[in-house]
C-alpha cells in the first residue's frame, strides 16, 4: 500500500537536549536542518534542604530512554524510517554534578544541580577585597549554596586570591562550578567517599553520565566529557585543553574519577540500550557529538567567525562571543570559555560568556507580582498599546547589579513616573530593560575584545515577542537576527553529531548551511535618539544603587 512508503529524506540527526526543567530528544534532517520531530519530558527537581537543589541521575536517563522511544514512534507514524538516523549528539545543563560507581552503574548521590529558581539566592564568586558578589556571567536564578562554606575556605588557601584559578580556566573560584560541588560530595557523602578509595568512582558533568550510560553502562561505557563541558568545571586549563594536575590537587580531586576529555564532534561510542525495545532501535548509531548548552546554541546558531555573538533570551540572557583561538580574559567580570572544538584535529575556538541576570523575570514579576498582566504572552499586546516608555525606565536590580557592574546594594527601581504613566508604559519599560542590559554586556564584550558587532544572533523562548526583538534592534543599533527555526541548542547538537569525521552527513561549511532562514530586525530609529535612551537608561541604574547600605539576609547576595 502507499501509505506505508517510508518517506525518502536522507540521513537524519538525533540530538539529545537535556536541560534543568526538561529533556529532549529531537530529530533533524542533516540536508535542510528541518526538525522533524521530536518529544519533551519533564524533570523534576529536589530540595532536600533550604539552599540545596538536586535531580536524580537515573531519572535523567530514564527520560532520555523515554524521549527517544516517543520520538522514534512518532517518526514511524510519519512514516519516516528511523534507520536512516546516523549520528545523535548530545547538548546539556552545564556544570551539575554527578559521581557514580562503575561497577554496579548506580549514582552515589544525587545530581548536584544548577536549576532554574526563581529566588533571590545567588552563587558568590570569592573577589580580591574579600567581599561576596555573584558569580560573574552567572545568573541570580541559578542556585544551589551549600558549597558557600567550600569556597570560601579554599579561597583562604589562594595566593592573590582566585587569580590562580580565573587564569588556567577562565572562572573565578565560585559556588557555580562543577570542582566545588565535587569536593563537597567527597567532604560529605560517605558513599562517594568510599567509591573513590576502592576505585569505583567515576565523576562527570550530565553529558558524561549521558554518554557513559548510553554506550553501554557498566557494560564498557565510555567515559568521556567534550571540552566545553570540560571547561566549566574548574579542574580544566582551557590553554592546554586538559585536565590541571594542580587545579586537581588544589581542589583535592583524584585525577583518575575524571572523564576523558574528547573534541565536540567524534565519533565516543555506539548507542547499547537494547533493553528497551523500541529505542533499542537505535542500537549501534554513534554519539559523535557533544556541547554544552550554550555552546550548542553558538553552534546552531552558526556564529563560526570571530566577533560573531549570539543571546539567548530566557529567564536570564545567556550571550557568548565566539574570540577565534584566542583566549580574551575580561577586565568587566565576564567568563572565558571554551565555544567548540569541532573535531579531533580542528582548532579550538573560545569565547566571552555574560550573562543578564533577570530577562523573562521581569516579565513573570509583573504577572505574578504585580498582577499587570494575566499571561507572559500579553506584555507584547500592552507595549504595543503605547508604542513608547514615555520617559519611564525600569531597572529590575530585585538583588542587586550584576555585569558589568558587580553592585550587591543595588535594587530595583522604576524612575521617570508621571501622572500620565500607566501600565502599558510599564510594561514598554520592563522590555526596555532587557535590552538596555543586554547592550551593557555587549560594550563590555566590545571593549575585552575590539571586537564592534555587525549584528545579534538571538533565540530563546522571548524572541517570539516582535517589540522585544525590534526594541533590541534600536538600543544596539545594530541589526537583530532570528532563525526562524528555534531550536538552536538541539540543532548545534546535532550539527556537531552530523559532521564528526566516519559520521559525514553534516556539512558545515558556510555555503551549506544556508538552508536555516532567518528573520532580520533593523533599528527603526537614528543613532542620536539610541544614545539618549541609553545614556537615561544608565543615569536610572545610578539612581538604584546604595539602596542597601548592610549586606543583610533580604540582600539576596550573602
Amino acid at each position: 500500500m502507499a501509505a506505508s512508503k517510508k518517506a525518502v529524506l536522507g540521513p537524519l540527526v538525533g540530538a539529545v537536549d537535556q536541560g534543568t526543567s526538561s529533556t529532549r530528544f529531537l530529530v533533524f534532517n542533516s540536508k535542510t536542518a528541518e526538525l522533524l520531530s521530536h518529544h519533551q519530558v519533564e524533570i523534576k527537581q529536589e530540595f532536600p534542604r533550604e539552599g540545596w537543589v538536586e535531580q536524580d541521575p537515573k531519572e535523567i536517563l530514564h527520560s532520555v530512554y523515554e524521549c527517544i522511544e516517543k520520538t522514534c514512534e512518532k517518526l514511524g507514524q510519519l512514516n519516516i524510517d528511523i534507520s536512516n538516523i546516523k549520528a545523535i549528539g548530545v547538548s546539556n545543563q552545564r556544570e551539575t554534578t554527578v559521581v557514580w560507581d562503575k561497577i554496579t552503574g548506580e549514582p552515589l548521590y544525587n545530581a548536584v544541580a544548577a536549576p532554574v529558581s526563581p529566588g533571590p539566592s545567588v552563587p558568590v564568586a570569592v573577589v580580591p577585597s574579600g567581599s561576596s558578589v555573584p558569580a560573574p556571567g552567572t545568573s541570580s536564578v541559578w542556585l544551589d549554596l551549600r558549597t558557600q562554606s567550600t569556597v570560601e575556605s579554599l579561597s583562604k588557601r589562594i595566593p592573590g586570591n582566585n587569580n590562580f584559578v580565573k587564569s588556567k580556566t577562565g572562572l573565578p573560584l565560585s559556588t557555580y562550578f562543577s570542582a566545588v560541588k565535587l569536593r563537597w560530595l567527597l567532604d560529605n557523602v560517605r558513599k562517594v567517599q568510599k567509591a573513590v578509595e576502592e576505585k569505583r568512582a567515576l565523576f562527570g558533568t550530565i553529558d558524561s553520565w549521558l554518554i557513559w550510560s548510553l554506550t553501554g553502562g557498566v557494560n564498557g561505557g565510555v567515559h568521556c566529557t567534550d571540552v566545553t563541558n570540560a571547561s566549566r568545571t574548574m579542574l580544566f586549563n582551557i590553554h592546554s585543553l586538559e585536565w590541571d594536575k594542580q587545579l586537581c590537587e588544589f581542589f583535592g580531586i583524584p585525577m583518575e574519577i575524571l572523564p576523558n576529555v574528547r573534541s565536540s564532534s567524534e565519533i565516543y561510542g555506539l548507542m547499547k540500550i537494547s533493553h528497551s525495545v523500541k529505542a533499542g532501535a537505535l542500537e549501534g548509531v554513534p554519539i559523535s557529538g557533544c556541547l554544552g548548552d550554550q555552546s550548542a546554541a553558538l553552534v546552531g546558531q552558526m556564529c563560526f567567525q570571530i566577533g560573531q555573538a549570539k543571546n539567548t533570551y530566557g529567564t536570564g540572557c545567556f550571550l557568548l562571543c565566539n574570540t577565534g583561538h584566542k583566549c580574551v580574559f575580561s577586565d568587566h567580570g565576564l567568563l572565558t570559555t571554551v565555544a567548540y572544538k569541532l573535531g579531533r584535529d580542528k582548532p579550538v575556538y573560545y569565547a566571552l560568556e555574560g550573562s543578564v541576570a533577570i530577562a523573562g523575570a521581569v516579565i513573570r514579576w509583573l504577572r505574578d507580582n504585580l498582577g499587570i498582566i494575566k499571561t507572559s504572552e500579553e506584555i507584547e499586546k500592552l507595549a504595543k498599546e503605547v508604542g513608547t516608555s514615555y520617559g519611564c525606565y525600569f531597572v529590575p536590580a530585585f538583588s542587586g547589579l550584576y555585569a558589568p557592574y558587580w553592585e550587591p546594594s543595588a535594587r530595583g527601581i522604576i524612575c521617570g513616573l508621571t501622572q500620565f504613566t500607566n501600565k502599558c508604559h510599564i510594561a514598554f519599560a520592563a522590555l526596555e530593560a532587557v535590552c538596555f542590559q543586554t547592550r551593557e554586556i555587549l560594550d563590555a564584550m566590545n571593549r575585552d575584545c575590539g571586537i564592534p558587532l555587525s549584528h545579534l544572533q538571538v533565540d530563546g523562548g522571548m524572541t517570539s515577542n516582535k517589540i522585544l526583538m525590534q526594541l533590541q534592534a534600536d538600543i544596539l543599533y545594530i541589526p537583530v537576527v532570528k532563525p526562524s527555526m528555534p531550536e538552536t541548542t538541539a540543532l548545534g547538537a546535532a550539527m556537531a553529531a552530523g559532521a564528526a569525521e566516519g559520521v559525514g552527513v553534516w556539512s558545515l561549511e558556510p555555503e551549506d548551511l544556508s538552508a536555516v532562514t532567518m528573520e532580520r530586525f533593523e533599528p527603526q530609529i537614528n543613532a542620536e535618539e539610541s544614545e539618549i535612551r541609553y545614556s537615561t537608561w544608565k543615569k536610572a541604574v545610578m539612581k538604584s544603587m546604595g539602596w542597601v547600605t548592610t549586606q543583610s539576609p533580604e540582600s539576596g547576595i550573602p
